[in-house]
Parts: C-alpha cells; sequence; structure tokens
C-alpha cells in the first residue's frame, strides 16, 4: 500500500495525524506561521537540541567569539584544533542566535528589519560560517560527526518553516529505515541462537517505541506515553539475559557475553538515532559489521 502513497500525504490513522514520507507515516506537526518570533522560536529550539546531542564543552557563549577564534587560529596540534573549530563553531552558533534575538526584539518595537540590514547580514554570515565548520563536530558518543542535525539552525534561518518541517519529515524517516535495520540485523543474528528465545520480541518492541520517540516533539502531551514505553524497552534489551545450560562450556559463556555485549552496544545506537532524529551513518555500519563478523565467527 505504501508504493501507491505519495511523499507528503496527510492522513489519520488510529486517531493520530500523520504525513508520510519514503516509506513510512510519521506524527504530524502543521508547521506555525513563517514569522520571526516562530523563526526564533525554531532556532532557539534546534541550537538547544544540536548542543544536547553532540560532544560537551562547545557550547561556547556568543560573546567569547573572538578569543575562540583567535584559539583556532592559533593551535597546531590537529587534534585539539579540531576540538578549537568545534568550540568556534558553538561561539559561531550563540552569537548567531545573540544577533537574532535583537532582530526580533527589534521588531517587536516596531523597527523594519530588511534582509539586506546589517545585523541580518552578521547574523547569517555566522550561521553560515557555523555550518562549515560542523564537520569538525562530533557526536557526543565521540564516533561521528552529526552534519545533518548540526545544520538545522541553518536552514531555519533561510527557509520558510514549511519547508524546514518537510526536511525533519524525510530525516525521521530515514532515521527509521535505519532503526527498523538495525533491529532486523539484531533479530537475526541474535534471536536464533540458543538460550534467546524472547529476544526478538524484545527488540522488535524497542525498534517500535524508538520510532515514536524519534517522530514525537518533546512539548506533545503524549511525550507521556511515548518516553516511558521507549525507556522500559531499553531496560528490557539490557536486562536480557540467555538462557544456558546448567553447565554450561566455556565457549558457550564466551559467546552469550559476547552476544550481551554486542546487543547492548545496538540499543544505544537505536537510542542515538531516536535522539537526535537523523541518520548516523558510520556508527550504523560500524554496528552492522560487528553484527556480520559475530556471525561469521559463531555460526559459520
Amino acid at each position: 500500500m505504501n508504493e501507491a502513497v505519495k511523499d507528503g500525504t496527510l492522513e489519520v490513522l488510529d486517531g493520530k495525524p500523520v504525513i508520510f514520507y519514503e516509506g513510512y507515516w510519521i506524527r504530524y506537526y502543521a508547521p506555525p506561521e513563517n514569522s520571526l518570533p516562530e523563526k526564533k522560536r525554531l532556532i532557539d529550539q534546534m541550537t538547544k537540541r544540536a548542543f544536547h546531542h553532540t560532544e560537551d564543552g562547545i557550547n561556547t557563549p556568543g560573546r567569547k567569539l573572538e578569543r575562540a577564534r583567535t584559539a583556532w587560529e592559533t593551535e597546531t596540534d590537529p587534534a585539539r584544533k579540531r576540538v578549537n573549530a568545534a568550540m568556534l563553531a558553538g561561539a559561531l552558533f550563540n552569537r548567531a542566535t545573540d544577533l537574532f534575538t535583537t532582530i526580533v526584539e527589534l521588531a517587536e518595537m516596531g523597527v523594519e528589519i530588511s534582509v539586506d540590514n546589517e545585523l541580518m547580514k552578521q547574523c547569517g554570515d555566522c550561521f553560515k560560517e557555523a555550518l562549515e565548520l560542523g564537520r569538525f563536530v562530533k557526536h557526543y558518543s565521540g564516533e561521528e560527526g552529526i552534519d545533518e542535525l548540526w545544520g538545522e539552525p541553518f536552514k531555519a534561518f533561510t527557509l520558510p518553516i514549511a519547508t524546514v518541517y518537510e526536511s525533519r519529515y524525510m530525516k525521521i524517516a530515514r532515521t527509521m529505515r535505519d532503526i527498523d535495520g538495525l533491529a532486523d540485523r539484531m533479530e537475526q543474528v541474535f534471536a536464533s541462537l540458543p538460550g534467546f528465545s524472547g529476544f526478538g520480541e524484545r527488540i522488535r518492541e524497542l525498534a517500535a517505541a524508538a520510532k515514536l520517540e524519534a517522530e514525537t516533539m518533546k512539548s506533545d502531551p503524549v511525550i507521556f506515553r511515548v518516553w516511558p514505553r521507549f525507556v522500559a524497552a531499553c531496560e528490557a534489551v539490557i536486562d536480557f539475559r540467555p538462557g544456558l545450560p546448567a553447565e554450561p562450556t566455556a565457549r558457550q559463556l564466551r559467546h552469550a557475553d559476547e552476544a550481551v555485549r554486542i546487543i547492548c552496544e545496538g540499543k544505544q545506537v537505536i537510542e542515538y538515532l531516536a535522539g537526535a532524529r537523523v541518520p548516523m551513518p558510520k556508527t550504523t555500519a560500524a554496528y552492522h559489521r560487528r553484527c556480520e563478523e559475530f556471525r561469521e565467527r559463531v555460526l559459520g
């Protein structure tokens, strides 16, 4: 049925307003009016979310922009310079949001601010440079960058809000696809192992709960049902223990311990995806490889 549905189709399924993108029905939120105050609210939310899902220590206040730039320009050690670049990117984002706040406040006082205004130009330049430096910013796991999430505030500044929402749905659909792919791989590799009866049901529930978490805004009252289900599903996967024979062999113990460890890593990757709501291709591909290596080594 989904093959005949066009992207952007709106529907109500089981009482939930949804929109269709790339094979998935996603909880729908109508975009607000494309006004400066609403853009500011959206930019603030996206900037906060970007910092929440990226590495510690880079949420540099905008007032420290020049200090951050000097530190980046003078650092010579490559590893340290990357972190300085991430800190500079953070300072640029915060400077941009500071400028946009001033623009909105002036507009609310009746001061007309055109797109050619110097404040608007500075704001756009800061967002653009922060986006360019985004390649140096890592997800808090340290495993990879998270460019799509880091670029969202810039998109909110330059594009109509409705277009930003459309982009959000496409990214969520791709995230859901990756969550399903991870769950399928985990079930294929581990559910058939001796003593792993019942694991398949747990990982399928985690995938379902993770997709609900990925599509739900924190301001939506339904989060009080969605979040507990997601946490409980994560805990059920972590708590899973294989049923081994009364006197397991050393090989059985070793394989069971390794399987549980890899399962917990997979749960963590699904958590990353559900939280960021954007694909993490490097992290996802690395986990698929770990599962395949385990399967080849244990199952032959």
